[in-house]
């Protein structure tokens, strides 16, 4: 017995485990809920604790070379304190909330080349085994949703999404990487902007939006401020005219670009003194139900199917993201 049990805390005849999330997306700070199936070994087993860890790739510009890497950024204990018999089948249902920043990997259904993932972890009298990974597909909130509709329909197109390692200055950020949405022009502002960035950083109250034009590197470190950030709510996002509120944080984009040259900051205007254009209130008008329906509404659509479904995300063939993500995840863990 005791020879079995040696055996199982390095993974011959010891227990498995699978996890298996409910199927569909989820969303940013909303329940993940799924069952860990564990599967019993070739003799009784103390599980002192199981974990389900959230992980991503991540992008490092901070250096002289951009690096990836993967990043823990939350963790679970979802069960543990029990003895697995000898060839036992026991199944615990979890429910966990996702931090309010988890980046959105899908969008309209198509996939924006961001992967996260989510891994479980076994603590096995003493021995721990990292276990079975399972991809997470993250849908926007309905406010972030609105708002890159907003930005389709008025003509900007998607380019590229990824996850950067580091801070967003002036902000609450709360995890060690933020999401930049990269877009395209509208028509209307090629002549001002080569390009758009959108960062969303969600919170239980609320949400700030980052706008950043013509990004040249470095703007987004430690210690610096973002160029320009406006909150907005979680209620009534239905009742608002986001094409015009959205249109007019990208005229207050242009104008401050044009008045402070290419980098403005915080501390130059702004609603309330600090730079922040609080648009968190609501909007007596009636929206433009042409503009809200139809094709108009996939012009981000579009440039995701175009740009990541059937072509390629940060130099890799789409299809290759997804299988190589295993791979990153096993190398991170063999430097432990």
């Amino acid at each position: 017995m005791v020879f079995k049990r040696l055996l199982g805390s390095l993974g011959v005849g010891g227990p498995t485990v699978d996890t298996v999330l409910d199927p569909g997306p989820v969303l940013p700070g909303g329940p993940l809920t799924g069952q860990v199936h564990l599967q019993g070994g070739k003799a009784d087993f103390e599980i002192e604790q199981i974990t389900l860890e959230l992980v991503a790739r991540v992008e490092d510009e901070r250096g002289d070379e951009e690096r990836e890497g993967v990043v823990l950024f939350d963790r679970f204990t979802v069960g543990g304190g029990f003895r697995l018999a000898e060839g036992e089948h026991r199944s615990l249902p979890f429910t966990a909330h996702l931090p309010w920043e988890t980046p959105v990997t899908e969008l309209y259904g198509q996939p924006l080349g961001i992967i996260l993932g989510v891994r479980t972890g076994l603590e096995v009298a003493g021995a721990k085994d990292k276990g079975d990974l399972d991809q997470l597909t993250v849908n926007p909130l309905p406010v972030q949703e609105a708002i890159l509709e907003a930005l389709g329909q008025l003509g900007f197109g998607f380019r590229s999404a990824d996850l950067e390692l580091g801070h967003v200055g002036g902000t609450g950020q709360r995890l060690p990487f933020y999401q930049e949405i990269e877009l395209s022009p509208a028509p209307q502002y090629a002549h001002a902007i080569n390009e758009l960035e959108v960062t969303f950083l969600a919170n239980a109250g609320g949400m700030d939006v980052v706008l950043e034009a013509d990004k040249r590197g470095g703007l987004f470190t430690s210690g610096e401020d973002a160029l320009t950030l406006f909150t907005v709510g979680y209620e009534g996002v239905e009742h608002r005219d986001w094409n015009t509120e959205v249109d007019a944080w990208i005229q207050q984009l242009v104008e401050r670009r044009a008045a402070y040259g290419s980098y403005g900051s915080y501390g130059h205007g702004g609603h309330d003194g600090h730079g922040y254009g609080h648009a968190d209130h609501h909007h007596d008008g009636h929206h433009d139900g042409g503009r809200r329906s139809g094709p108009s509404t996939a012009a981000i659509v579009g440039g995701v199917a175009a740009g990541v479904a059937v072509g390629v995300v940060g130099g890799m063939v789409a299809a290759e993201v997804v299988d190589e993500i295993g791979d990153a995840f096993e190398d991170e863990e063999d430097e432990d």
